[in-house]
């Protein structure tokens, strides 16, 4: 798989990446390319997690909530949060992104934090109920954590999953320090054009965090009682989903725009974190999506038992 990236590297398809592989029982690091042509690769990184925001903070704190029986997949979202308009939507369309919900907003990104959530609390929601993958889900599911907690995501992450996990270099941007995800564009800055605007409120994305902070993290999932039978399918219709990760035969799997993905096998004890930022110098997402799902293939396949 290594020499895979490499290819993938010398092919410009992102400059540089860090991978960590947990099999057998222990961790083993990679460090590669550049991060811009020019600075090494080197261990303790900071990146922009982007959608892997959604499973390591969400996600986390909604399995817990239903694994404790505190909440239940068919709860319907407005029992917990009354400022949405659609009395239909329930927990499980959100977490399997089967909600119907048609992510158009007018004028995004000329709204503030304030109109950006009375936009998405006013949402279109249609009666198509097969999978469709958008952030809404998510930035949703945060606005009711929020509700439900009386407190922002920021401090509710930090007690729920980045204490209890020992996760120190995790948090919200801005950051001082880490991986530019845009030439040009100052580094800590998140990319999401969302994240940007809701800040501390983003349950879709925003998150800043290192490979050493995600093995912390990837290791309770594998060893954690919250997660056991994680792997069941939870959606209704044809896409195998877990509660908010998908499910790649054994494998739960979660992805982020800016060349991020996390992997956990809990059957067989491995994971793999991987770390790029295959946004710095060009945004070919179709591209990227073939690329990217042929990486996860050959990890896969070197990963077999």
């Amino acid at each position: 798989m290594i020499e895979y990236i490499k290819k993938q590297i010398a092919d410009g398809i992102y400059r540089g990446a860090s991978l960590a592989v947990f099999d057998k029982g222990t961790w083993s690091e990679f460090y590669l390319g550049t991060l811009d042509g020019e600075k090494p690769v080197v261990p303790d990184l900071v990146y922009d997690l982007a959608s892997v925001s959604k499973v390591v903070g969400v996600g986390t704190v909604m399995i817990k909530l239903l694994a404790s029986g505190e909440m239940a997949l068919d709860d319907r979202l407005v029992t917990y949060y009354p400022d949405f308009h659609d009395e239909t939507v329930t927990l499980r369309q959100l977490l399997t992104h089967t909600s119907g919900i048609d992510p158009f907003i007018k004028n995004r990104n000329q709204l503030s934090a304030e109109e950006l959530k009375e936009a998405i609390n006013q949402i279109r929601v249609t009666e198509d109920k097969s999978f469709f993958y958008t952030d809404i889900n998510f930035l949703l599911l945060g606005f009711m954590l929020e509700a439900y907690f009386k407190e922002s995501l920021d401090t509710l992450f930090e007690r729920e999953v980045f204490i209890p996990f020992g996760m120190t270099e995790t948090s919200f941007g801005p950051v001082k320090q880490a991986v530019p995800t845009q030439k040009g564009v100052k580094a800590g800055l998140v990319h999401d054009p969302k994240a940007r605007v809701l800040g501390v409120h983003t349950g879709s994305a925003g998150l800043f965090s290192t490979l050493s902070d995600l093995e912390k993290y990837a290791e309770h999932y594998l060893t954690d009682t919250f997660a056991e039978n994680l792997t069941t399918n939870v959606a209704v219709g044809e896409k195998k989903r877990a509660i908010a990760w998908d499910l790649d035969g054994e494998w739960l799997l979660h992805t982020g725009y800016t060349g991020t993905f996390v992997m956990v096998n809990q059957a067989n004890k491995q994971a793999v974190i991987f770390l790029s930022n295959r946004t710095y110098d060009k945004d070919e997402r179709e591209q990227w999506l073939k690329d990217r799902n042929q990486l996860i293939e050959v990890i896969k396949e070197n990963l077999k038992n």
